[in-house]
């Protein structure tokens, strides 16, 4: 029997290699008690949304994980991972200008560890940026940029001054890092661009379809997540509204265009950047990890799919990882299975999804803290409760309980 375990990370908890790792030796264990522990074949392919998890799954399909030291999102220097397969490289901007990577000295001691007010309005998009040029560096024509967990909202500002882009106030002073400078922006001097961008073609990777600005857009409402004030919102809405004006005299009417696309409002603005002036082509990050996975084609011969994330909910509906999975399952004709920390859909919506059965860990563990400290254990059990009923879950409809 050939099973395909291809899951999101369990956020908090484990990362997608982890999960399908330990899935894997609770379903070896089950088959072994079963009496067939030699018939039993696994290929995991761990998968992402776009977001965080995006450079795992990129490394378990065959890219070669790549280091380079570039500007955290408060400036101090990182080792940040990208990943690169031929003339493609996928970058997961979290690890150079993510909200887990802000030093401790950005979050507030009195909040629960939360970023401050004024990371929210200094934070920068530089190192992303610094990433892109390491991946040029690398010979990568081809470039995915998976974005989420930003810690920025400055419109991807820094991403064009990672690639050589000088931003210059009234006076002809270079603009400090972060979105809330962009109030005084005057000019931008492109001169400095890398050359190697015309060649390059970009895929802007996100489920996020919100405008940059207005109540809707990046300051609104995913800046209060990074620490802003409601009057930080104010402060770099109306700033970022310079950038745009600003750009648009350097490249065009495209850069105004551009802030009411889909996507513009993504990672604090720099899904604006990639598209106003990396020419970048939005798309779901589920649809683009899975076809640099190539998690169809690798499904033929499979008896059985099994996929999850640590939370399966509504929002799990509108396109997160274990949908586009039921999806590639249902279009190969093979039943498939989701694991979760915890779960609120109904048997309807489940059924309705495309899943043959969840199981939460929370079947076996109530205490979702727990769940969440001892997930890699609670997984191996699933697992094997899974590989004792394979025949079942392949063969029968009808759920099948843990």
């Amino acid at each position: 029997m050939r099973i395909v375990i291809a899951p999101d990370k369990f956020k908090g908890s484990l990362s997608a290699p982890d999960v399908a790792r330990h899935l894997e030796e609770g379903l070896r264990k089950g088959s072994a008690t079963a009496g067939r522990p030699e018939t039993l074949e696994v290929l995991r392919i761990p998968v992402a949304d776009g977001g965080e998890g995006t450079l795992d799954a990129a490394v378990g399909s065959g890219f070669t994980r790549r280091r380079a030291v570039v500007s955290g999102p408060t400036g101090q220097p990182l080792t940040a991972e990208f990943a690169v397969r031929g003339r493609e490289a996928v970058i997961e901007m979290a690890a150079a200008s993510g909200l887990a990577v802000l030093p401790a000295t950005a979050l507030s001691k009195h909040d629960g560890g939360r970023p401050g007010s004024a990371s929210a309005r200094t934070a920068s998009s530089l190192g992303t940026g610094e990433l892109i040029r390491a991946a040029l560096d690398a010979g990568c024509r081809q470039i995915i940029l998976g974005v989420g967990g930003s810690a920025n909202t400055d419109g991807g500002a820094g991403v064009l001054q990672g690639l050589g882009a000088r931003l210059f106030d009234a006076a002809g002073n270079e603009l400090p890092p972060g979105g809330a400078a962009l109030a005084d922006l005057a000019s931008i001097d492109f001169s400095g661009f890398d050359t190697r961008l015309e060649e390059s073609r970009f895929v802007l990777a996100s489920d996020v379809d919100n405008p940059l600005l207005g109540p809707e857009g990046a300051a609104a409402i995913f800046g209060p997540q990074k620490g802003a004030t409601p009057a930080d919102v104010a402060e770099l809405d109306a700033a970022l509204a310079n950038f745009v004006q600003v750009l648009a005299a350097e490249i065009g009417p495209r850069a105004v265009k551009a802030a009411n696309a889909p996507g513009a409002g993504a990672a604090g603005g720099v899904g604006y950047a990639a598209i106003a002036a990396l020419a970048a082509s939005r798309r779901p990050g589920i649809d683009v990890v899975l076809e640099f996975t190539r998690l169809a084609e690798r499904l033929e011969g499979a008896d059985l799919v099994i996929t999850g994330e640590g939370s399966l909910d509504e929002q799990s509906l509108l396109g997160k990882t274990p949908m586009g999975v039921a999806r590639a399952a249902a279009g190969a004709g093979l039943p498939v299975l989701a694991v979760c920390g915890r779960t609120t859909l109904s048997a309807e919506q489940q059924q309705g999804s495309g899943f043959r059965q969840v199981y939460p860990l929370t079947a076996l563990e109530s205490r979702v803290e727990i769940c969440m400290a001892e997930a890699g254990r609670l997984l191996e059990e699933l697992g094997q409760h899974i590989g004792v009923h394979l025949t079942d879950s392949v063969n029968t409809k009808e759920p099948l309980n843990v």
